[in-house]
Formats: structure tokens, sequence, C-alpha cells
């Protein structure tokens, strides 16, 4: 969707494998807290659904956009809140019926309005925010967090309750998993939302936002519509 070629492009993400196999000409560096990575070196760089895992996620923009040749791109992808809800919902109800109380067990992610404001604070240009819910379905729970292992998504929060559940709080999970979110023949549906930011290294070139009271034209015109005066009480003072 961008018109514009990139011919050094860089990765960040933990599957280096995959991305060297797709863009054999990008520099794929690991998600650790230092990136790899030289500065005003890359035209692109694509942090790839790892940035939910940073301790320090703005920081790990700011690298990036140092990384970033003037008016380079930033293409981040994270996974979002709507992420998983379906087993964060039934989780917590079988937990709290069982043990009547109630421990972290898959970790919060971040709306696409906080996330979209880290682009800027980390000082990136034309910052767009956006997001595409992904709808998968699993034979049962288990399966479910079998493949969540598999992606080395399982939890990792500091104050887990580091005991072996009990299988009755996954067969009860089971149960109101069905109950409630069922899929197509029997199965389970799960959300995995994905939130991409993009943004821009800053450039003289780029398109800047006019000075207010500069328009050449009337809104009431463009619009084809009369223009009606607010009325002011001067009896009625502003308040700050």
């Amino acid at each position: 969707m961008v018109n514009r070629g990139f011919t050094h492009p860089a990765i960040v993400s933990p599957y280096a494998q995959i991305w060297s196999a797709q863009m054999p000409n990008a520099r794929v560096v690991a998600d650790q807290e230092t990136l790899d990575l030289a500065q005003n070196a890359h035209d692109l760089v694509v942090h790839s659904l790892s940035l939910h895992w940073a301790d320090d996620p703005v920081g790990q923009l700011i690298q990036c956009r140092r990384s970033l040749k003037p008016d380079g791109l930033l293409i981040a992808a994270t996974f979002g809140g709507e992420t998983l809800n379906e087993l964060r919902s039934c989780l917590a109800q079988a937990e709290i019926t069982l043990t009547g109380g109630l421990s972290p067990r898959i970790a919060p992610m971040g709306e696409i309005r906080d996330l979209g404001a880290l682009l800027q604070r980390a000082g990136l240009s034309l910052p767009v925010a956006d997001s595409v819910s992904l709808n998968v379905e699993y034979k049962d729970v288990y399966h479910l967090m079998h493949d969540l292992r598999s992606m080395g998504e399982t939890n990792a929060l500091a104050d887990r309750n580091r005991k072996i559940p009990h299988r009755d709080l996954f067969d009860l999970t089971q149960t109101l998993y069905a109950q409630n979110f069922p899929g197509s023949d029997g199965r389970l549906r799960a959300t995995f939302e994905i939130v991409f930011l993009t943004g821009w290294a800053p450039d003289e070139s780029q398109q800047k936002p006019l000075r207010p009271g500069s328009a050449q034209q009337r809104l009431a015109d463009a619009l084809s519509v009369p223009e009606t005066p607010c009325a002011i009480d001067p009896s009625v003072k502003p308040s700050i």
C-alpha cells in the first residue's frame, strides 16, 4: 500500500529463519533490549510481533526510528487488547468458580489508541495505527493452549501463580468456552487482534499541517451548506 521501493530493510523478529527466507536482502535482528541496528542505515524497519514482550516498548520504537534514514518507514505489528479475550474470560470465570479468587494468566495487551500514542512519543512523523482481527478455530481449549506454547506465547507474568493448576480448572474452562464462544462443527473460536503501527522518520520533504487561519476556502462553501455564526452570550464568562 506504500507506493515506494525499499533497498535497505531491517526486520526485528525472534523468527529469523522465516524472515530470512521471505526477505533475503533484509537485515534480521533479534528482539533484544538493545537492538543491533546502526543509525541512519535503513529505509524500512519492520518490528514483527514481539513489541508486546518488550520491557520498554517506547525505547524499542526509538531505536527503530534512529536506525531509519530520513523519511524512512517503520512498520510495527503487535498483538492488541482483543487478543484471546475468549480464553481470558473463561479462565477467569472458571478460576473464580473453583477457588473464589483470581490470578493473572494472560498478559494484558495494549489498546490501539495507547499503542498509536507510542509512535508520537518515539518521535515518528505521520503516525497511523490500525488493526485487524484474525478469527481462528480450535478443536478444544487444550489445542489452543498447545498452539500458544508452540508460538512462545505462554504466561510470563511476574505475578503469576507458580503452582501447577488442577486439571479441573481447564476442564471447566473448556465447558465455559464451548458454551459462550462456539465455532463451527463444535470447535472453539479464538481472536488474535494484530495492531499495525506505521510512522516515518522526520524529514523536511514530508507534508506538514498548515498554519491556523491560512485556509483559502470556507468549509461551508466546500459542503454547499449555509454558514450559521455561533451566537455568543456576553453574560457567560468562559471557564479555564
